[in-house]
């Protein structure tokens, strides 16, 4: 019996009136419509797919268009700054090639940013030069300046507190200063000794604010004054390689000269000596290069004999060791010289298909030779 029943029977029994239970009565189901679920953000359904999508172009390209803008408003200022070049960049020029110190740059915020690339380059390319940090330097790093020196001061205002606070020591210092500036008469250009001056300068910023379009002019006349010093000084390959004797700059000025074997890892053999001396030599010589050159009593190379040519006489029966080596070598071999770029060098032998080059001098003497396992120490290949 279900336990409501039981219940009843029980009140019954107690003289207790009991109501019938009436059944419950169902709630009518709604006609209204059900409000369709929004999607969630980035999970569009299907069919509204293609209005994002063009939504999204319209947006890329609007974004594009803004990009390019930024981009032309500071080929702009670089083109606007090219019309100001004169006497100043000369005077500037001439202090900064004739300086018996060194080129001190500084500049604050942007402007120092922009400072410190120009010293970087002023120094890689043999100028000494060394940055000053506004701020650092009335707290010490002064001592950083000495006579003989040139200062390099950039500011786009001319306004920069810190820098105006440095040119009454600059002037007691005795070191002309060049002003890199967009106001030809503020503090810092008054100060100067030279005034380079880009102009005012609108800045791609929406908010006109940023500096963008004038540091940009900044950095390329710091450019094109590093690089016309570079122009009026002897300054040439080899001495950039000296600068840059790491990473892939110095891989691209490198010369064989700098990885040639040379003296005792030099495998050379005359060419009336036998096949077994050439091989003890290219076994003997440190390194083990896997190759003999060849040359006459007067060490002119003659050819080249390599491991290659060894084994391709063994796989055609050729047991005689004792025959000269003259008969065996290769002959007219290509050769390179020592001031060849490693990187020429490299690209002979892969198209040769070859693992070492003789090195000769202009007479062509046997001087080096250069291994592919050179190549690979140097990470040419």
């Amino acid at each position: 019996m279900p336990p409501h029943a039981s219940r009843m029977a029980t009140r019954a029994k107690a003289g207790v009136e009991v109501a019938p239970r009436k059944p419950m009565a169902r709630a009518p189901r709604s006609t209204a419509k059900k409000p369709r679920l929004r999607a969630l953000p980035g999970r569009a359904s299907a069919g509204s797919e293609p209005a994002r999508a063009r939504v999204r172009d319209a947006d890329a390209e609007a974004t594009l268009a803004y990009a390019r803008g930024v981009l032309e408003a500071e080929a702009r200022a670089i083109l606007g700054v090219t019309e100001r070049l004169g006497d100043a960049f000369l005077h500037a020029l001439h202090l900064v090639r004739d300086c018996t110190g060194q080129v001190v740059v500084t500049g604050m915020g942007k402007a120092g940013h922009i400072g410190q690339k120009l010293s970087s380059t002023l120094a890689s390319t043999g100028v000494r030069s060394v940055f000053l940090h506004p701020a650092e330097a009335v707290h010490g790093d002064l001592g950083r300046v000495g006579q003989g020196d040139v200062i390099l001061a950039l500011s786009n205002s001319g306004s920069t507190e810190e820098l105006l606070r440095l040119l009454p020591l600059f002037k007691r210092m005795g070191t002309p200063v060049v002003a890199l500036t967009g106001d030809a008469d503020s503090a810092l250009a008054r100060g100067a000794d030279v005034v380079l001056d880009i102009g005012r300068i609108e800045e791609a910023c929406p908010m006109g604010l940023v500096p963008t379009a004038s540091t940009a002019a900044l950095h390329a006349v710091g450019d094109a004054l590093a690089m016309t010093l570079l122009r009026s000084r002897p300054f040439g390959r080899d001495d950039y390689a000296l600068l840059h004797p790491g990473g892939k700059l110095g891989r691209s000025v490198l010369r064989v000269f700098e990885l040639m074997r040379t003296g005792r890892a030099n495998p050379l053999v005359l060419d009336t000596a036998r096949l077994s001396e050439a091989v003890v030599v290219m076994t003997n010589t440190p390194g083990r290069p896997g190759a003999a050159c060849v040359v006459d009593k007067d060490g002119m190379l003659e050819g080249i004999f390599t491991d290659g040519d060894l084994r391709r006489l063994v796989e055609r029966g050729h047991q005689d060791f004792e025959v000269p080596v003259r008969q065996v070598m290769g002959k007219r071999p290509r050769c390179i010289t020592p001031e060849t770029l490693v990187l020429t060098a490299a690209a002979q032998m892969r198209e040769l298909k070859v693992d070492q080059l003789p090195v000769v001098d202009v007479e062509g003497r046997a001087v080096g030779l250069l291994d592919v396992q050179d190549l690979l120490a140097a990470k040419f290949v």
